[in-house]
């Protein structure tokens, strides 16, 4: 399924034309967050239509699996994952235009950062026999020339491997592809699983195309593709807002050398607007996977896993699981780090509290928790460099059992409306 053919059945906002500065943040992020889609041009760049908020909300991200629970939805998001399916392959029909990246739809989203921007690049590397596919927020640094974020994970090592050898590294980038590839690309896999064979577990009508120029494979159709060649030249990137609404600092990146632009009018440019619900829910959403697979191995079961939209949902987690034995709910809380190294909060809750709802949460924290018994703290622990008070990504992680004893009675039962 194709990007516009996924966006057809959604609340669409028509924003109309945007200017390149500013203005999509200050009119669309408050309907992005209430989990609208929004269609827009930008101005120098209409030829082009761009989407925001493809998968805001649970309920487009499910639609895409195919379920309507979130115990589903991990199990068939794993699934793919360990089970990926070769990608079918068709012709690169793609127009090529010349190179000029001042007439795509690059935006300046937030006042300081540090250049135009475009948010939902999927970045296609190969190294020997093994192909990655990762998303990075990218920057114009000229008509010709980019610059990304390339964190320390799969293609930072293909960067690092040719660096090595004295070799720039090959890509090509896809932008508005189809949201199975957007989907695949959040994910982690080991290296050497191909993102995009795990996005045809997830939509067998997924289609890869070889590039004309590197011959590299890029999920079809997609609205832009870019073909280059990250070099040995660094230059700064940012500042630019991350998941947590804090101005990520600048670093010095890896120059990316443009060769090649492909476009196809007929399909969307898809934005992510930073720090909003769809940044949170596609970086978030593995990883809350991650999580109830492995504390699903420590407790009978998992109900629901939360990354609270008040952390940006990377820091904090809430669980909520059926306990079988007293230290079920530590053992959880010792899963749940195992499983994201980013957290720094988790709160574990029975079944009959609502992990989406806060208030639940507060309330059995105030009334099933006491510190000098549930309370699990984990000194000079590696989590997030996002988090501005860690020392260099160094943190005290903090574990609340807020689970009520195995039996305690009506002494800890919350009160339900109808109920006696």
């Amino acid at each position: 399924m194709d990007l516009r053919k996924f966006a057809e059945s959604m609340d669409t906002v028509d924003l109309g034309i945007v200017s390149r500065e500013l203005e999509l943040v200050e009119r669309g992020l408050v309907l992005e967050e209430q989990g609208k889609t929004l269609r827009f041009r930008v101005r120098g760049a209409e030829h082009l239509e761009c989407i925001a908020g493809v998968l805001n909300t649970r309920s487009k991200l499910y639609r895409l699996l195919g379920v309507d629970r979130d115990v589903d939805a991990y199990r068939r998001i794993l699934e793919a994952v360990e089970k990926p399916a070769k990608a079918k392959e068709t012709n690169f029909d793609m127009k090529e235009i010349e190179v000029d990246l001042l007439k795509l739809p690059f935006i300046k989203f937030f006042p300081r950062d540090g250049g135009l921007y475009a948010t939902s690049c999927i970045y296609i590397a190969c190294l020997e026999n093994s192909c990655n596919a990762s998303i990075h927020r990218t920057m114009v640094v000229d008509r010709r020339s980019l610059v990304a974020r390339i964190v320390p994970r799969h293609l930072h090592y293909i960067v690092e491997q040719n660096r090595s050898k004295g070799m720039e590294t090959k890509i090509a980038i896809a932008i508005g592809a189809p949201p199975a590839a957007l989907l695949a690309a959040a994910t982690s896999p080991p290296f050497g699983v191909f993102e995009m064979n795990v996005a045809t577990s997830i939509d067998p009508e997924l289609r890869i195309a070889y590039t004309p120029r590197y011959g590299l494979p890029v999920p079809m159709p997609s609205a832009v593709v870019i073909e280059g060649r990250i070099t040995m030249e660094l230059v700064d990137e940012g500042p630019f807002v991350d998941i947590l609404a804090l101005y990520d600092r600048v670093r010095r990146q890896p120059l990316i050398k443009v060769d090649a632009l492909y476009v196809d009018e007929s399909q969307l440019f898809h934005v992510v607007i930073p720090s909003g619900s769809e940044h949170r829910l596609l970086q978030s959403f593995y990883r809350e996977a991650l999580v109830w697979q492995s504390v699903s191995k420590v407790v009978p079961r998992v109900h629901k896993v939360r990354f609270t939209r008040g952390s940006g949902s990377w820091l904090h987690a809430v669980v909520s699981i059926t306990k079988a034995h007293e230290g079920d709910g530590k053992n959880a809380i010792l899963a749940t780090f195992a499983a994201h190294p980013s957290l720094k909060l988790v709160v574990v809750v029975d079944e009959d509290i609502d992990p989406d709802n806060i208030d639940e949460v507060e309330w059995a924290i105030a009334t099933r928790f006491q510190g000098d018994r549930d309370l699990v703290v984990i000194p000079r622990a590696r989590c997030s460099t996002l988090d501005p008070s860690s020392e260099d990504g160094l943190c005290t992680k903090i574990g609340i059992d807020a689970t009520k004893p195995l039996h305690g009675g009506e002494m800890f039962e919350r009160v339900r409306m109808g109920t006696r």
